[in-house]
């Protein structure tokens, strides 16, 4: 029995079913998964969950978000993603407690978040629990305090004679020289202690295109050389997903949902979306998939105020798609305050709409049916034409007797439709489990 499932959003209200396959398949524009060969097997149905250790609790420390394990199990998820836990620079440091992205010490723990014994404590249980941890790592620039512009200055770009800042606007952190083959090594054997002395499952690297590739592709052997890495680019570019990463960032999906959020796009600008990553990417990469991150929530506003009743819509998107969806601390209860970046803030986590039922459901959905999976082993994904491209985004995922429908209406009006070819057939509802019988 063929296995049909239908997840429909009109005005984010999300749908899935069971029949056996029809005698005539539909013709669709194909959209091939972008896959990994690579990469780890439990990568394939995982959802990335990113810790913002400061934020996360009253306590802001390991230890508190420890006793939060349980509830991200129970919520579904696979991979933390733990932002910077090394000391933050105090020069030209920007707020109270300055950005986590500023590292004064590549090799320590931030004192404010715990002990060296607690984050060790904190990946073990997360291990105990079936979680894979990976810890995002700033190989860019440095604070201006670490002890590297002291003792090898020559590591560090220099203009006119002096340490410059990568950006301009970023007078907190200055810039490493990665034609230094000295510095380079200091940086691997820095993420080779990390996996050494905790036991962590991979990186997250930020800013990872601006570090040249090869010093990636170097590194990655030297750390699978330890053990299997999960490796995931802050970077868009094609050529870091080739040999040094497993995924890369979807940003031009995140911009393009807020411009439709927005109305300053409307659906039909997605098939070409697609269209562009199947050309870009080879089949060895993910693509992450996500509606927020920290940058997002603290600079560009809450999930609430960049998608308000289009959110559901976009979450299904991102999750049924090709590619590893990823949440953000307190997306999952839909926190309704863009948290201070370079203060303590903590999230707000009463679950006014009910979310967290919500991105539960979509998680074990996630797991429940192979057409979702990413990698060489995820479905096909095709493009279902209909003749309202302006509200209506369909696509179709398949892989043997699993067959998953997307239809989401990504206006904010009710949405008439008529599919190329129809979807007839007995359906059940992704949500709810009901069957649901198109007949024409």
């Amino acid at each position: 029995m063929k296995t049909r499932l239908l997840y429909l959003s009109f005005l984010a209200l999300s749908i899935v079913g069971c029949q056996n396959k029809p005698a005539q398949k539909e013709e669709h524009t194909p959209v091939a998964a972008v896959t990994s060969q690579r990469v780890a097997p439990y990568v394939k149905n995982a959802v990335t969950y990113e810790v913002n250790i400061r934020q996360y609790t009253p306590e802001g420390t390991f230890a508190a978000f420890t006793k939060q394990l349980p509830r991200l199990k129970d919520l579904g998820v696979d991979i933390l993603w733990i932002m910077p836990i090394q000391p933050i620079s105090e020069k030209n440091r920007k707020g109270t407690l300055g950005s986590y992205y500023s590292i004064q010490d590549y090799r320590k723990i931030n004192p404010e978040y715990g002990t060296m014994a607690d984050f060790k404590a904190m990946v073990d249980e997360a291990h105990r629990l079936g979680f894979k941890v990976i810890l995002d790592w700033v190989a860019n620039h440095t604070g201006w305090d670490n002890e590297l512009i002291e003792q090898h200055p020559d590591w560090y770009t220099h203009e006119n004679g002096k340490i410059v800042s990568p950006v301009a606007d970023w007078a907190d952190v200055a810039d490493l020289n990665y034609e230094n083959k000295d510095m380079r090594r200091y940086m691997i054997e820095s993420l080779r202690f990390w996996v050494e002395e905790t036991g962590l499952d991979g990186f997250r690297c930020d800013m990872a295109a601006m570090v040249p590739t090869d010093f990636w592709e170097e590194a990655r052997v030297s750390l699978d050389s330890i053990k299997p890495m999960y490796m995931l680019a802050e970077a868009w570019e094609p050529e870091l997903s080739e040999k040094a990463f497993d995924a890369v960032y979807g940003w031009d999906l995140m911009h393009t949902m807020n411009a439709i959020a927005k109305g300053e796009k409307d659906a039909s600008v997605l098939p070409a979306y697609f269209q562009k990553n199947d050309s870009l990417y080879q089949r060895h990469a993910f693509v992450m998939n996500f509606l927020t991150n920290h940058d997002e929530n603290s600079w560009a506003g809450t999930t609430e105020e960049r998608y308000d009743s289009l959110e559901k819509a976009f979450a299904v998107l991102t999750y049924t798609i090709p590619g590893i969806p990823m949440i953000y601390s307190g997306q999952e209860v839909g926190n309704d305050h863009r948290l201070s970046f370079f203060e303590k803030d903590s999230i707000n986590w009463t679950d006014r709409k009910g979310l967290s039922a919500f991105y539960t459901l979509l998680n074990r959905l996630k797991k429940k049916h192979p057409a979702l999976d990413g990698g060489e082993q995820g479905g096909s994904m095709q493009i279902l034409k209909t003749n309202n491209d302006k509200q209506i985004f369909s696509y179709r995922r398949e892989k043997g007797d699993d067959e998953v429908v997307v239809i989401l209406n990504l206006s904010r009006q009710p949405a008439r439709f008529l599919y190329e070819r129809p979807l007839i057939g007995r359906w059940k509802n992704a949500f709810t489990g009901t069957p649901v019988s198109v007949t024409d």
